[in-house]
Parts: C-alpha cells; sequence; structure tokens
C-alpha cells in the first residue's frame, strides 16, 4: 500500500466514521431529553419557578435594513422579565438613528453607543450595562422564537455550572441553491453534531447568533477575547476549559440571514476555519497542560478534521498533475470515480440527512422540501472545506497577536416567506 492508497482509505473512513458518530450521538440525544421536551413544548411556553430577568444583547454594525424587525421581534418575547441592550459598534449606516427612536418609545431598550471595535468589544461593553446574571446574546439580523428564553433560562436553574446554552440558528435566506444547502446542513450537520456532543460531554463551540450566558462564568474567563477572528469558538474553549458546562437547546429557535452568493459563503467559511485554527494554537496547550482530558476528544477531531482537508488537496493535486503528465493511469483515479467506497458514502451521508430530518421537522415544518439539496452537500462543502482549512491555517499562525477583529458587513440573500 503507497501513500497516495493511504491517504484515500484516509479520507474515505474519517467522514464515514464521524457520520456514524454524529448519528449514534443525535439519535441517543433525541430520546435521551428531546422527545420529552417536544411532548412539553407542544402543551404551550414552559412554565419555570421562577423567571430570573434576563438581559438580551444584540451587537449590531450596519443593521439598518432589520434592526428594526429584530428588536421589534424580541420586545414580543413570551417571558415576564427582561431587557435589551443593542451595542451599536460604530455602524456607518442608519442603524444608530433606529435604535435611538426605538429607545425613545421602549424603556426596556438600553442603546449603547461605541467605536468600531468589533463584536467581542461590544459584547464585553454590553455587559457592564446588564442588570441580571443571564445574558442571551443575538445577532442583529436574527429572530429570536417567542419561547426561546424559558428554554434556555431552564438550564441555569437546573445546574449551577451551566455557563453557556447555545440555541438552535434555522436558515431564513432559502431562494437560491446555496441557501437550499446550507437548510440542509444546519440540521443535518450543526444540529446533528451539538446533539452528539453534547451527549459526549463537550461543545466545540456554540452558535455565535443565539447563546445565553451566565454572567459570572463569562466574568471568571475574562469576558469575551477582543482579538479572535471567531469569538464564539473562544468563549466556548474558555469556559470549558475553566469547568464550566455547555448545553445544547433546541427548543431556542433563531432565524438567521446567511450568504446567498459563492463569496459570501467562502468569506464566512474562511473566517470561522481560520478562527477555528486560532482557538486551536491559542487553547490547545491550555488544555494539555491544565490536564483538561474532557476536551481532548475535540482536539484530536480537530487536527484529523484539519489532516483530512490536507490530505484530499494532496490528492487532488497528484490526480491532476498525473493527469496533465499524461501517466499511463493515474493511481488516484478513485478520488473521481464513486467505487464501492464512495457509493457507502452517499449512503451514509443520506442516513445522515434522514436521521437530522426525521428529529428537526419538529422545529422547521418546511425542512422536507430542503432535503433533496443535501445530496449535493458533501461534493460542494467538502471541496469548500478543504479550500478554506488549507488557506485559514497558515493564515491563524501569521495573523499579528493582540490584533483586533473588527467586523464586515456580511452578506445577506433573500428572506424565505413560508408562502414562497
Amino acid at each position: 500500500m503507497n501513500l497516495l492508497e493511504t491517504f484515500y482509505i484516509f479520507i474515505f473512513i474519517y467522514p464515514a466514521v464521524m457520520a456514524l458518530v454524529w448519528i449514534g450521538g443525535g439519535i441517543y440525544y433525541y430520546f435521551h431529553w428531546e422527545r420529552a421536551q417536544l411532548k412539553i413544548a407542544r402543551q404551550g411556553p414552559l412554565p419555570l419557578d421562577e423567571y430570573p430577568k434576563v438581559s438580551i444583547m444584540v451587537p449590531c454594525y450596519n443593521e439598518g435594513a432589520n434592526v428594526n424587525e429584530t428588536i421589534n421581534y424580541l420586545l414580543k418575547q413570551n417571558y415576564p422579565n427582561f431587557e435589551i441592550i443593542a451595542i451599536n459598534d460604530g455602524s456607518k449606516d442608519d442603524t444608530a438613528a433606529r435604535l435611538n427612536n426605538i429607545a425613545e418609545h421602549e424603556p426596556r431598550l438600553i442603546v449603547v453607543h461605541q467605536k468600531n471595535q468589533g463584536k467581542a468589544a461590544a459584547l464585553n461593553n454590553g455587559t457592564q450595562y446588564s442588570t441580571s446574571d443571564i445574558l442571551v446574546c443575538i445577532d442583529g439580523d436574527a429572530l429570536l422564537d417567542l419561547n426561546a428564553l424559558r428554554w434556555m433560562v431552564k438550564h441555569f436553574q437546573d445546574c449551577p455550572r451551566v455557563g453557556a446554552v447555545t440555541g438552535n440558528p434555522r436558515v431564513r435566506t432559502r431562494t437560491t441553491i446555496i441557501g437550499k444547502i446550507q437548510t440542509g446542513e444546519f440540521s443535518s450537520i450543526i444540529g446533528l453534531i451539538k446533539r452528539a456532543q453534547r451527549i459526549y460531554g463537550t461543545i466545540y463551540t456554540v452558535s455565535g447568533v443565539v447563546c445565553a450566558f451566565r454572567k459570572s462564568a463569562i466574568m471568571d474567563i475574562g469576558g469575551w477575547s477582543t482579538d479572535m477572528i471567531t469569538e464564539d469558538i473562544d468563549v466556548s474553549w474558555k469556559l470549558q476549559i475553566n469547568d464550566w458546562q455547555i448545553r445544547y437547546e433546541p427548543q431556542a429557535r433563531c432565524w438567521v440571514l446567511m450568504p446567498e452568493t459563492l463569496r459570501g459563503l467562502y468569506m464566512q467559511r474562511l473566517r470561522w476555519a481560520q478562527g477555528g485554527a486560532e482557538v486551536f494554537f491559542k487553547q490547545g496547550m491550555n488544555v494539555i497542560v491544565k490536564g483538561k482530558t474532557k476536551l481532548w476528544p475535540l482536539m484530536l477531531e480537530y487536527l484529523m478534521s484539519v489532516f483530512w482537508c490536507y490530505s484530499l488537496a494532496y490528492l487532488m493535486l497528484a490526480y491532476f498533475i498525473q493527469l496533465f503528465t499524461l501517466s499511463e493511469q493515474p493511481t488516484t483515479y478513485q478520488l473521481v470515480t464513486f467505487e464501492w467506497s464512495g457509493f457507502v458514502l452517499v449512503l451514509i451521508c443520506l442516513m445522515q440527512f434522514t436521521v437530522s430530518l426525521m428529529i428537526d421537522r419538529h422545529y422547521d415544518v418546511m425542512l422536507r422540501r430542503n432535503f433533496l439539496w443535501c445530496i449535493w452537500y458533501p461534493m460542494f462543502y467538502w471541496f469548500l472545506n478543504v479550500i478554506t482549512v488549507t488557506i485559514a491555517v497558515p493564515k491563524a499562525l501569521i495573523r499579528k497577536k493582540g490584533e483586533k477583529a473588527i467586523w464586515e458587513s456580511p452578506d445577506r440573500g433573500e428572506v424565505f416567506r413560508d408562502d414562497d
């Protein structure tokens, strides 16, 4: 067996094994917790013994087109005790004026203005204005489900070591192929992984779009890091290194806007990949030195995923070199043909999509419309992942330490409507 054949076997085995791990964990999560929660949710809003005050923090940068809808939706929350803290992070559009206008008529809204310093700095600043120990953070273009606060608060009441509860983002932009594929991705990949990681004990990252935090836990880790490209991955590792638990709550739905152009999607995934690499380089040694063995599987899985990307990139490069040098027969021919291994991998992927659809249909009645688009996920996103990871890891290594991570205006698609 030569080196290329070894790489080929690994490239097949790794995604197949991980898919089975996510499927097993997701099914167990559903029968262990989720099925009972769904029965409760059908009876109406979750009743709580107490309703502690919640501070909803909304960092905003150039959200003039969406912030009114986001804030007005938050004001309708089915929760009796909350405040909203909107942090305008030096927006260049009319975000500041829109927030000030709403605040004039709504005492539950506090508006904070600051120079453009990035999302992490905005969250740190907003925390100083909060008057509760539960912080719910959502993006300035997101719509939080009206009962989400109740479900997230319950986790903090049940266990004092819960430091964060990550919610269930649902894609609103579904008018293009990219949007439809992402709808399936958030269910079959991200949602299933969150369920499985919750079962296995550690979560790679909370959702930056919707997550609740215990304020004392945030203070314990020194707040959000302002120099990290992805503050959500960084805060997740910091919390778990300090022995805080992170939980996943699928009932805490939040409808979000996602990129629907190739450039926007590439820039988003490049940032995610670079942020993951930065956190690994920054926190990996802390995990080892402090003996945080619960996080070792996350580190191993991350290393294997990076190695998988570079392995596939190597095989692709070797194939094209052999092809254009007119070798008698490319030894990597299997890479681009579906033999028995490719067929098995496709079946496992379809199994994963089916399991996720059966679970997530309870939260998104229109999800089945996008199921057939999921078949494009492996080819489309695996190659996108290879490109972004191989570029992002070196970028993370050479990025200047301590440099602030500043916002960039995101690419957003057309909003999905139920009558589309």
